[in-house]
């Protein structure tokens, strides 16, 4: 077993996995988000068995993400939409009949994932009941189900641990940075961000941006918030952007007069570098969100149609506003509806839950000092 991740080479015999140690497939196709809830699961993993094989399926997309991952053995990219591999959907599932899984766990979910999950020739395929399954038709591909749907995401991935042997699997991630296992790698932006921000007390990141229009909070709240932190707490703000979310990060900046500013670009690796570098992330419910908690940056979340009792911040100090419990539109991209749930999401409100998620970290900061 290799502490560092590694993409899969063109081999087709595996090395032998150590006695009773057995060898394991992870699938966990995407998206960001989700692979990072899906860490605690290989956390547990490594810990039961130190010396297994584990190795992780992934949309070639996410790759970035999986390659900072520690306690893999190999990670296996495939090409999602094309249903193909670097070495085709053929070499790639040949390759992956090459290790001679003994359990394959699929924690995605979709029809798609558990035909790859059975192609694997995994001698145990392992998935959830029907009634846990985005796409239930999925659970006739399995041959043996486990786990439970209740409670935040993280914890169903843990449960399904239960069908293979792993008993009391979230006592296996108690711990951040165990339940977490991610690398942070050498990043110039952490230095240019702090060369932007200038002279001030702290550095807040602020991610606007999200794949759903419906889980974005207005971009003026966001300009007005950085004005209020830099006036009042001293606190300059770094605007977070992705594809096509250039001119949402250069809006902001103009309408906070200068209490924002637009980050670099940035990979993922240069997120997690700037997260562990953070005061504090305020965020809707999106990837970078999830992953600057993995790392333990403290977060402010902002949920509407998605419910943070099921995917919210993990660590219990970090704080969410929700109006999930009136949303009109829960679980769709757009909102349908004239009161649209993160519209009546008040400045007030996220500036008072900056400040309370600020005084539980100088807290906790106060406690490791003594």
């Amino acid at each position: 077993m290799s502490d560092s991740s590694r993409t899969a080479p063109n081999v087709e015999q595996p090395p032998a996995s150590p006695r009773n140690a057995p060898a394991i497939l992870i699938v966990k196709l995407g998206a960001l988000g989700d692979i990072v809830h899906a860490l605690p699961a290989l956390a547990a993993l490594r810990s039961m068995w130190p010396d297994a094989r584990i190795d992780w399926l992934v949309d070639a997309k996410h790759l970035a993400l999986v390659e900072l991952v520690e306690g893999l053995d190999e990670i296996v990219p495939i090409s999602v939409g094309k249903m193909r591999g670097p070495l085709g959907l053929r070499r790639t599932i040949g390759h992956l009949r090459a290790r001679h899984y003994d359990i394959c766990l699929d924690l995605q979910g979709l029809v798609k994932s558990a035909l790859l999950a059975v192609a694997s020739g995994a001698r145990r395929v392992v998935g959830f009941p029907r009634d846990s399954l985005r796409e239930p038709a999925a659970r006739f591909l399995y041959r043996e189900t486990g786990g439970r749907d209740e409670g935040h995401v993280i914890d169903k991935n843990l449960s399904l641990l239960d069908a293979i042997g792993v008993r009391d699997a979230r006592n296996w991630t108690s711990h951040l940075k165990k339940a977490f296992p991610l690398r942070v790698v050498a990043s110039p932006v952490p230095a240019v961000a702090r060369s932007l921000m200038g002279a001030h007390d702290g550095l807040v990141l602020m991610n606007p941006g999200a794949a759903w229009p419906n889980k974005r909070w207005p971009a003026e709240r966001f300009a007005e918030l950085a004005r209020r932190l830099e006036a009042r707490r001293a606190l300059r703000s770094l605007v977070l952007w992705g594809p096509r979310e250039e001119s949402l990060a250069a809006t902001i900046e103009r309408l906070s007069h200068g209490a924002a500013r637009m980050a670099p670009a940035t990979e993922v690796s240069d997120l997690v570098a700037l997260a562990r570098d953070a005061t504090l992330m305020v965020s809707g419910d999106t990837g970078p969100l999830h992953l600057a908690a993995a790392v333990g940056a403290p977060v402010v979340g902002l949920y509407g149609p998605t419910d943070p009792t099921r995917n919210g911040p993990w660590h219990p100090s970090d704080v969410t506003l929700s109006r999930y419990a009136d949303c009109q539109c829960r679980f769709k991209r757009r909102c349908t509806s004239a009161d649209w749930c993160l519209g009546g999401l008040t400045v007030d409100e996220v500036e008072a839950a900056v400040v309370r998620r600020l005084g539980a970290r100088a807290e906790r900061s106060q406690q490791d000092d003594g």
